[in-house]
């Protein structure tokens, strides 16, 4: 039969160290799980400031993409030299 826990035990200390959690405190330990299943992109501040939404980041970003494939997308009328 267990003894019941006294009540001082179940209260918070003031402090912890890391010897009361073995095994528990590693750093990073889920950094590669998240860094897989996330596509975080971190912005200059200076960039940011321009951007306050993720959707003004995605239409900017959209918009750049549009013009850079008809840029090098060839016309019907260009003529390929050789």
């Amino acid at each position: 039969m267990k003894k019941a826990k006294s009540r001082k035990s179940d209260e918070m200390r003031a402090e912890y160290t890391r010897d009361d959690f073995p095994g528990g405190l590693v750093r990073g330990k889920y950094a590669a799980r998240i860094a897989k299943g996330s596509n975080i992109v971190v912005l200059k501040p200076e960039i940011a400031a321009v951007f306050p939404t993720t959707e003004a980041v995605n239409e900017a970003l959209e918009s750049l993409i549009r013009v850079a494939e008809s840029a090098t997308r060839p016309t019907s009328g260009s003529r390929r030299t050789r």
